[in-house]
């Protein structure tokens, strides 16, 4: 299994597959173990999956605030330097796309391409969600409204297990349509919940949203026209934050767009990546 070294001397563990120019993807959840990407619909070129820390084969650290998304960006910058590469092309889904983002914000310099699918930016903008409006569509769709029912209620946060259960429970929203292909997937995975509270332990600075001006690199954000999670508006502003950024939505799309809309998914990522 490979590893890396962190700055702090903790092993790191990451999964690799395929061939050609690495793309180093960060899961999201938060604390999601990776295995629920798997190959990404088929996305050319070598994928380079972290498991952050205290998810999967990687440790959680003593102190917790080492696994927050902001300072994790410090344990990528040291993966790149692992593959030996002079810039990442970096990828992330959901609560990756914080650390991500995180990354892009500190390490400007380093950075050849950005990947944002279906990222949650209410904290970076300033844009009404439309969250509600895409939920209200659904409503009626008795597994939907049982989703919701449980989303709203929150999560038992007394043990691993009852979190992940609850994740399962509110798993529809996720998701525009529910059949068996979005069923298997949606257990495919699990949360590691000390992991996920470390994730959102420190938070980034007032300035980030500025601070993504000077991200030169081209950034592409990939949304879900039906996605309930993030709403559609602010993922669309969330792209023009970047000076080289852009938006691509995909139809009756939720929030895992890979498996609901395959082809799609990979059209927009793999012409992306052809252009950097």
């Amino acid at each position: 299994m490979p590893t890396y070294v962190a700055d702090d001397g903790i092993s790191l563990h990451y999964d690799v597959s395929g061939e050609g120019r690495p793309l180093v993807v960060l899961h999201g959840g938060a604390a999601l173990h990776p295995e629920y990407l798997g190959d990404l619909a088929g996305l050319g070129g070598r994928l380079v999956m972290p498991h952050l820390r205290g998810v999967g084969e990687s440790p959680m650290p003593a102190d917790p605030e080492t696994g927050s998304f902001w300072r994790q960006a410090a344990d990528i910058e040291a993966l790149r330097r692992e593959l030996g590469l002079a810039e990442l092309v970096l990828a992330g889904h959901s609560a990756g796309t914080r650390l991500a983002i995180a990354y892009a914000a500190q390490y400007p310099d380093r950075l050849a391409g950005l990947l944002l699918i279906t990222p949650p930016s209410a904290y970076l903008v300033d844009v009404p969600s439309d969250a509600d409006t895409l939920i209200d569509e659904r409503r009626g769709e008795p597994v939907f409204d049982a989703a919701m029912a449980a989303r709203t209620a929150g999560p038992d946060l007394s043990s691993e297990d009852t979190f992940n259960e609850w994740q399962v429970a509110s798993a529809p929203v996720g998701y525009a349509a529910w059949t068996p292909l979005e069923q298997a997937h949606s257990r495919v995975g699990r949360y590691h919940l000390p992991a996920a509270r470390a994730y959102f332990s420190v938070d980034p600075p007032a300035d980030l949203p500025a601070r993504l001006g000077a991200v030169r690199a081209p950034v592409r954000v990939l949304a879900g026209a039906k996605d309930c999670t993030t709403g559609l508006a602010q993922v669309l502003a969330l792209s023009r934050l970047f000076p080289a950024g852009d938006a691509v939505v995909l139809d009756d799309c939720g929030h895992f767009p890979w498996v609901e809309r395959p082809a799609l998914f990979r059209r927009a990522a793999e012409q992306f990546l052809a252009g950097l």
